[in-house]
């Protein structure tokens, strides 16, 4: 089998999962009995795995130190949401500021001619124009910012992070931005369910994996291409890779404009998850958070990336809740350190040691088909041996 053939095998077999997932998740999306925290983190699983591989295709994939992670989320978020607000209740939701907003919503006019799939178009093109504008300033922040290295360029982002945060609040900015209040009433995923006679067909966790799942695959096409072997070249050796005719600043630019690219578009999803946007969300924490969920994934791993993300968020949403709830048994006595925050303190605990003892992440650099070649290598290399055992 040639290896063009054995690409097309594997792509198949991603987009066969994918579409069996999909079916898993339409049913688990649609039963009363699936409790929901369960959707809960899986919904914000995959955003937060869009923008987990999107930082790891700069710091992983490129070797760029960059900590601007939440100042393209948020520039998405406010792109997306502002472009969909409905007409007739951006007076309402901008009632500090005379003729705030922009006056119409892209899916509300696709969707009069259109119907459901107008909805689905509006929404596509708001997403992708949400990471347009993320890349546009990270292509004007690149400029200056990637002749910087390591630390510099770290220290240099998340200063563009906090400076962006900073000017969506000013008030010059509120007809736009709404200053410091929140921006609601926009298309979120919800908008997305179906109504079928008397009954409701939910799609709220149906969509962002399929938005993540075709964005993550995009980011695996690139990886796998010329430019991809090229930023990983640069990441090894930056002089051997000027040696061998790599732009080292065009390929370090492009790596970054298409990281913010789809943290724009994962920004996007968080608001239409959360159907809200608010500056004070898009913390410089939420960076680090992103951060310790590469590190834990593995630094160049996007199957590690997405693995972790789940476990991460599984963990911090769900599994750990309960340390939070003071709790007295029937005797009257009340259980130690059980009480708000000390979730945290044990979830920091068990991040400390993983990193502690799996240093190159869980999976390292590796991707779950190495996992299944390795075996399916080792079973071959068993029944050679007995083969010749037996002669």
């Amino acid at each position: 089998m040639t290896m063009k053939q054995e690409k097309k095998r594997i792509y198949l077999r991603a987009a066969l999962a994918l579409a069996a997932l999909l079916v898993v998740l339409l049913a688990l999306d649609n039963l009363s009995f699936v409790p929901s925290m369960l959707l809960t983190v899986l919904r914000k699983g995959a955003i937060y795995a869009l923008v987990a591989v999107s930082m790891n295709l700069l710091n992983g994939f490129t070797g760029l130190f960059s900590l601007g992670q939440a100042g393209f989320m948020l520039l998405g978020a406010y792109t997306y949401a502002i472009l969909t607000i409905p007409a007739a209740s951006q007076k309402s939701i901008y009632q500090r500021y005379a003729n705030g907003g922009i006056g119409f919503s892209i899916p509300e006019l696709l969707s009069k001619p259109l119907g459901g799939f107008g909805l689905l178009l509006g929404v596509v093109f708001c997403l992708i124009l949400a990471g347009f504008i993320a890349a546009l300033f990270a292509f004007l922040i690149g400029l200056p910012v990637l002749k910087l290295k390591s630390d510099y360029l770290a220290i240099a982002t998340l200063g563009f992070a906090e400076i962006i945060r900073a000017a969506v609040v000013y008030e010059g900015f509120g007809p736009l931005t709404n200053g410091s209040n929140l921006l609601y009433g926009f298309t979120s995923f919800a908008s997305f369910n179906l109504s079928l006679g008397g009954t409701t067909l939910h799609l709220e966790t149906v969509m962002p994996f399929l938005f993540s799942g075709i964005c993550i695959a995009i980011i695996l096409l690139l990886i796998n291409s010329t430019y991809g072997r090229a930023f990983k070249a640069i990441r090894d050796d930056e002089i051997a890779a000027e040696a061998m005719g790599i732009n080292l600043a065009s390929h370090k630019r492009m790596s970054f404009i298409i990281s913010s690219f789809f943290a724009g578009i994962s920004g996007a999803m968080l608001a239409m998850y959360q159907a809200s946007v608010q500056a004070t969300t898009f913390k410089s924490s939420m960076t680090y958070e992103i951060l310790l969920i590469v590190v834990i994934g593995g630094i160049g791993s996007i199957s590690g990336s997405c693995i972790a993300t789940f476990l991460y968020v599984a963990c911090s949403e769900w599994w750990l809740r309960f340390l939070d709830k003071e709790t007295v048994l029937a005797s009257g006595f009340q259980v130690p350190l059980l009480r708000n925050g000390f979730r945290m303190v044990v979830f920091s605990v068990i991040i400390m040691i993983v990193v502690l003892f799996f240093r190159k992440g869980i999976m390292g650099e590796r991707e779950l088909p190495d996992l299944f070649h390795k075996r399916q290598k080792k079973a071959k290399k068993n029944v050679v041996e007995e083969g010749k055992a037996d002669a």
